[in-house]
């Protein structure tokens, strides 16, 4: 072995060293020592094993090169051992260590496998496992575990087979530790015939047999096989552990049955299975999941450790109940909060549809200096969506996906498709989805739906053709987005044809459906048709369908059809005020000022009032909320003096441009 200089401030004494080193009395994450039945009293030996960072390997390592214990190859793998392994640790020192063992041996070498394949480059565990053929080094059972474990992290199987191919070549097919990283390998890699291939080779089974294929299940999100399969490992005399439990917790989470859950939860207690805290949070995690709320509170208060994942499984099960401020009260109570807990309070406000809230504290998490995920950016772009904050859904499309720093998935595409389609800039989500290399139905749905709200009628019905003639089956949403593009577009005999092949693509239309239809039909003035067809409903009418012949009778001045209507809209929702000011308007346009009267006495009798105009601006991510004649923002006064000084250049410009400008309003002004 090659002795490498040290600074002279690292040759310590072992008295300095056992002062300057903390000494930790639970085995650090890397310790695993080679020979169990070696009992290390060594003193230099003893520091090595409680070490917690590369400073005091550095000093130790300076220490046994003073005193030659670095030629023996026992020491020299524990230092190497705490480089490849310990999470404090360099992957790059342990590879300098490496190469000035002249001889390493099987364990020395599998330590770099099992490092590398635990650290950004897996790739480089697999360059040591073939070093390791090619040198015709000794090969154990940890070996082709630990390349397996590197394999699974790289894309791709190729790699996997061809170690699988050298188990096959030396015998070590039959080792069970082996088997199991195979089938776990397989499972990791969705490659469940082949993970079923090498389990019911094996004459020789364990729970980490079965456990690794009931994973394997739960990554293809097959719930019902999941479980069946861990029945069949009951009924086989295997006792699950609690990574076994953790899976079947997953699998009840999958499928949302609250009996089943409940039933696995009295499993466990009646199993004896040890309840980490890992299990513990599954369970937490399965009752919110199949929403029993009241379970998962118990178990929480009940926990006597918690931990990020418990707090945010909380959270989330407030957030999915509509409960946002006690979601918020929990979120501000955490102890402690990552970017999943963040993630989790901006998904709560942005799908109980308070967007402006969402942005608010995802500008937060921002501030506060965690890295946004995909989950968090997803979430993000749905309140953009839903506020037409265009600026901020930019924002995080420059900085987070166009300079890389999050990776652009198929979700979050489909979700900058929707936000720039939402807040008017279909060319930019037409240009994300024509770049995107894989597409899948919610895609061609957030495009088809995009071009239908921006009146590009034949432009949603030529992307349906393309997606259809790829082999694409739409659904139930995308006939919603192409009869909404019929509708905008006025074309009603397209509409009809695409209402009745929906049977073709076996679909039945729902009252989503028939809404889109009515609103077509009574766009396009045929109001009596719409009314038929509202009568020939097979469920009944809602809102949107009664909302979209009130809509069509106002827009050509049907009376009749009119208040039929907002009778109908009103016995179903007698405070919404966009009924009665729809009707008001329609008598007014009909000079009918007697009912117009009527209405507005009715909305007092009610007790409705008409909501104000609202709007937001976002301004240093943060957002100010004004209502017409508001007074409550601190600048009011600075605000309203600007609005008149706009105003009054405005009449400036026209009267200069010599044109007749008449005006029935007058600015608002703001009084001290």
């Amino acid at each position: 072995m090659k002795l490498h200089p040290f600074p002279l401030k690292y040759i310590l004494s072992p008295q300095v060293l056992l002062k300057s080193i903390r000494y930790v009395s639970s085995k650090p994450q890397w310790n695993s020592n080679p020979n169990p039945n070696l009992i290390i009293s060594h003193p230099t030996l003893v520091l090595i094993e409680s070490c917690n960072s590369m400073p005091e390997l550095k000093q130790l390592q300076a220490h046994m090169t003073r005193t030659g214990l670095i030629f023996h190859l026992f020491p020299i793998s524990r230092l190497l051992s705490f480089c490849a392994l310990d999470p404090n640790g360099n992957i790059h020192y342990a590879n300098l260590l490496f190469s000035q063992i002249l001889h390493p041996n099987t364990y020395i070498w599998n330590t770099m496998i099992r490092g590398y394949a635990n650290s950004p480059f897996p790739e480089m565990a697999l360059f040591f496992f073939n070093r390791m053929i090619s040198e015709d080094v000794e090969m154990d059972n940890k070996s082709y575990v630990f390349s397996l474990k590197g394999c699974g992290f790289l894309s791709g199987i190729e790699r996997g087979l061809l170690v699988h191919c050298r188990i096959w070549k030396v015998g070590f097919v039959d080792d069970l530790i082996v088997r199991n990283a195979l089938v776990h390998f397989y499972s990791e890699k969705r490659q469940l015939c082949n993970a079923k291939t090498v389990f019911h080779e094996s004459t020789v089974r364990d729970v980490v047999s079965w456990t690794s294929m009931i994973d394997g299940f739960l990554r293809k999100s097959m719930a019902d096989e999941a479980l069946n399969f861990f029945q069949k490992m009951c009924s086989s005399g295997f006792e699950p552990n609690e990574v076994t439990m953790i899976a079947v917790c997953s699998a009840c989470s999958l499928k949302g049955d609250l009996t089943l859950a409940r039933s696995v939860h009295e499993l466990v207690a009646r199993k004896g299975v040890k309840c980490s805290l890992n299990l513990m949070n599954s369970i937490l995690d399965m009752h919110v999941k199949c929403g029993d709320l009241d379970k998962a509170e118990k178990i929480f208060q009940e926990m006597d450790v918690k931990d990020v994942f418990s707090w945010t499984s909380m959270i989330n099960g407030y957030a999915k109940n509509g409960d946002i401020e006690l979601a918020r009260k929990c979120f501000n109570e955490m102890p402690q909060r990552n970017a999943v807990s963040w993630t989790a309070m901006v998904a709560c406000y942005s799908q109980n549809n308070r967007p402006r809230e969402a942005l608010e504290i995802f500008s937060k998490m921002e501030m506060e200096g965690f890295i946004a995920t995909e989950s968090s950016l997803v979430c993000v772009l749905c309140a953009c969506s839903q506020l037409s904050c265009l600026h901020t859904g930019k924002r995080i499309h420059d900085y987070y996906v166009k300079q890389e720093r999050v990776t652009l998935s198929l979700i979050l595409a489909n979700a900058l498709i929707d936000m720039y389609a939402k807040c008017g800039c279909i060319d930019a989500a037409a240009d994300i989805f024509n770049k995107m290399p894989e597409k899948d139905l919610v895609s061609w749905n957030s495009l088809i739906a995009g071009n239908a709200s921006h009146g590009h009628a034949e432009e949603a019905l030529v992307l349906f053709e393309q997606m259809i003639s790829i082999g694409f089956k739409p659904d139930s949403i995308t006939f919603v987005g192409i009869l909404s593009a019929c509708a905008h577009g006025g074309l009603v005999n397209q509409g009809w044809n695409y209402f009745r092949n929906m049977k073709v693509h076996g679909l039945i239309p729902t009252v989503e459906h028939y809404a889109c239809l009515v609103d077509l039909l009574s766009r396009v003035g045929h109001l009596e048709e719409a009314h038929g067809l509202i009568k020939q409903m097979p469920m009944q009418p809602d809102a949107a369908v009664w909302g979209a012949l009130l809509n069509g009778c106002k827009m050509h001045g049907n009376l009749k059809l009119g208040n039929l209507a907002a009778d109908k809209l009103i016995f179903l929702d007698p405070k919404d005020s966009g009924i009665y000011t729809l009707l008001a308007s329609l008598c007014a346009k009909e000079r009918k000022w007697s009912d117009v009267k009527m209405v507005r006495s009715m909305m007092k009798a009610k007790g409705t009032k008409k909501n104000p105009g609202c709007s937001f601006i976002e301004v240093d991510g943060k957002f100010h909320e004004f209502l017409v004649a508001d007074e409550t923002h601190p600048e009011s006064k600075a605000i309203y003096l600007l609005l008149d000084e706009i105003f009054l250049l405005s009449e400036l410009e026209l009267y200069s441009s010599g044109h007749e400008y008449t005006c029935d309003f007058s600015p608002v002004k703001f009084h001290e």
